[in-house]
């Protein structure tokens, strides 16, 4: 992480206005590479939290933000315009912004500012996060080996796309070049409508009673984790990505009127079909490094609740030579263990399971 990546430059200070969880972690992330960065946030408290963290200094004590190379604006959606806007006029600095929508700033932002000054402004988004928020949940790490969006639209100066590009270089993060309205439509499908789904199914919970909450299985803690997101900062995000989102909730609500009409009828056939479209749909996620996802197969192991023995299961997963692609965790509430799903190539679970049985282990698949 010492080493700047290969052509991933900035020819200045970096001024990040925002210093919550993505502001924050932007500047621990530039402060690897010995960027130097100004923090600006309407909440004292943040840039003095971010600033102990090792985010950058307080650009109300810098002496100087004129050479100011590239201002990020991580600020909640429905205060982007506003601020990109302030930036642009404030100076020759590039501009981006990490905000989860594009189009709708863009727009706002081209009816306030002339075509020069929109030419410093490229739009951008990490596609990194955590249900936490603020910045004590920030990380320098937060954005390694992550998609970044960068969208240029078409007044863009090639060198601010190239400033906001290497901006996400030096983050860790995966540049991927995109124009608005198609990043839009990507994120309401990709992160936007999970979101919505997962939250309908997390609200079936809230008044459900405690002895079917006690069958709670990792099942559904997959499908509802999303919906943990702060209510506030997401309602902005669905309102300015609505015409998108919108046409794919139309989309889903017709495939439940399917489902309905077909489970209540008793249609297997229908509702296998519509099983095996979301069989399809898992598959097309693309796997590591972005190359096709692989089959893999779970293996169940029972490990006693206390410290260590999850450390120890992975040391001797590697021993045995077989790489271990996700885990999650079950806790038994009636005993003191947990069941780990290790989920593993498909082809090496077998030996997985039997090599760990060997060791002591009790495991299933």
């Amino acid at each position: 992480m010492g080493e700047e990546p290969a052509e991933a430059r900035l020819t200045g200070p970096v001024l990040v206005v925002g210093a919550g969880l993505l502001g924050t972690s932007i500047g621990l992330a530039l402060r690897r590479h010995g960027v130097e960065v100004l923090l600006r946030d309407v909440n004292p408290q943040n840039v003095t939290i971010a600033s102990s963290v090792g985010a950058g200094v307080d650009a109300a004590h810098a002496s100087t933000t004129a050479d100011v190379a590239l201002v990020v604006v991580a600020v909640p959606p429905d205060h982007l315009a506003d601020e990109i806007v302030a930036a642009l006029e404030a100076g020759d600095a590039w501009v981006t912004d990490v905000g989860s929508v594009k189009a709708a700033p863009l727009e706002a932002v081209s009816a306030r500012v002339d075509r020069d000054r929109l030419a410093h402004y490229v739009g951008s988004h990490p596609m990194a996060g955590s249900e936490r928020s603020g910045p004590f949940a920030a990380s320098s790490a937060l954005f390694d080996g992550r998609p970044w969006a960068v969208t240029p639209h078409s007044d863009a100066n090639p060198a601010a796309v190239e400033a906001v590009t290497a901006l996400a270089a030096l983050c860790g993060a995966t540049p991927v070049i995109l124009g608005p309205e198609e990043h839009d439509e990507a994120v309401a499908r990709t992160s936007h409508l999970p979101h919505l789904l997962a939250s309908l199914v997390a609200g079936r919970l809230a008044d459900a009673p405690p002895a079917h909450l006690a069958l709670s299985g990792q099942g559904v803690r997959d499908v509802t984790r999303i919906a943990a997101g702060d209510p506030a900062l997401w309602q902005q995000i669905i309102a300015g990505n609505a015409h998108a989102v919108s046409a794919l909730l139309t989309d889903v609500r017709e495939d439940l009127d399917e489902l309905l009409e077909a489970v209540g009828s008793g249609d297997r056939a229908r509702v296998a079909a519509l099983l095996q479209r979301g069989v399809e749909g898992t598959a097309a996620i693309p796997g590591k490094h972005g190359g096709p996802a692989q089959p893999t197969a779970p293996v169940y192991v029972v490990v006693p609740d206390h410290p260590g023995e999850l450390a120890r299961l992975l040391a001797d997963a590697g021993d045995i030579g077989v790489n271990v692609e996700d885990l999650h965790i079950d806790h038994d509430p009636g005993r003191p263990v947990g069941l780990v799903e290790l989920a593993v190539a498909a082809d090496r679970a077998d030996f997985l399971r039997e090599s760990l049985e060997g060791r002591g282990w009790t495991s299933h698949r």
